[in-house]
């Protein structure tokens, strides 16, 4: 099945353009991890985590305050407007097994009328959480060092590799810079899907470095630049489809979801529009600037 037939863009006419707008949102996302900071869930900071529906939600301040006024330090609230919910994080407490039950409490005393509902509750020790944040850094590590050595073994190494692995770094970055953008917060579910896009992007560049290869062979007498575009173009109906039918599924996940899988929802639709960009006009790109240099 092809969706598009004989394209002929010319998408390395455009690779200034697309590698400034990379370095931009990768700034941007680097100056968001380091003034913003990302919004760290409870599975990494510890605490309690304490899942409230009202029958109308009140605005976060009055939420905050009245548990500020119960001697809750800096309490995290995140609001869900079309549930008429909110999630409540607070901080690591010394009696953390009665926080849920205060909390429920403290609530139905300011806002009565609204009829608070705990939905669900979490607790994670201080010890847990910075042990569940050490598993997640390996976890990231071995998987980079895992895709790295395929993708080295795949292309026999250099430029191609080398391009794979910048691309699928460039992709992981931007999403966590949108995350953190967006307010999402960060917990093993979201780096779950932040594993998932790694995978994602990898496999998507590989599909278009192995039709330039095959080019390379079948069409010795062409220029670079002519190689590459006739690839992409010719990957780019597959590319769509694949792309299309998994956001489909993805979106749907977002919108019926529910608030558990928001932040992975969110994360994976990101992460197929910014693989799917990066496979184009990136990674495919960045083969040609170095060959071209060379």
């Amino acid at each position: 099945m092809r969706l598009l037939r004989n394209t002929s863009i010319n998408f390395l006419k455009i690779r200034k353009a697309a590698f400034i707008m990379s370095a931009v949102l990768l700034v941007a996302s680097l100056y968001l991890f380091f003034v913003r900071k990302p919004n760290w869930g409870t599975d990494f900071t510890g605490g309690t985590l304490v899942h409230v529906r009202f029958d109308s939600l009140p605005s976060e301040f009055l939420i905050r305050e009245a548990l500020s006024q119960a001697g809750y330090e800096h309490p995290s609230v995140q609001r869900f407007r079309d549930a008429e919910a909110a999630i409540i994080r607070i901080s690591p407490q010394e009696e953390d097994a009665a926080v849920a039950d205060d909390v429920g409490k403290t609530l139905s005393a300011a806002f009565s009328t609204e009829n608070p509902e705990i939905m669900r509750t979490e607790m994670v020790g201080p010890a847990v959480g910075d042990y569940l944040r050490e598993r997640a850094m390996w976890a990231f590590l071995l998987a980079f060092a895992a895709i790295i050595l395929y993708v080295a073994w795949r292309f026999r190494g250099g430029v191609w590799g080398l391009s794979a692995v910048i691309a699928l770094i460039h992709d992981v970055i931007i999403v966590f810079g949108l995350l953190i953008f967006l307010g999402i917060t960060i917990d093993l579910v979201v780096v779950a899907a932040l594993l998932t896009l790694a995978g994602y992007s990898v496999n998507d560049s590989i599909v278009v470095y192995d039709r330039i290869r095959e080019n390379i062979k079948l069409h010795y007498k062409k220029p670079l630049v002519e190689v590459i575009n006739l690839s992409i173009n010719e990957t780019l109906s597959r590319t769509v489809i694949t792309s299309g039918t998994t956001l489909a599924v993805v979106i749907a996940l977002l919108l019926r979801g529910g608030e558990v899988l928001h932040g992975f929802s969110v994360a994976l639709c990101a992460g197929i529009i910014i693989g799917t960009y990066s496979s184009i006009f990136v990674a495919a790109p960045l083969v040609y600037a170095w060959q071209h240099k060379k």
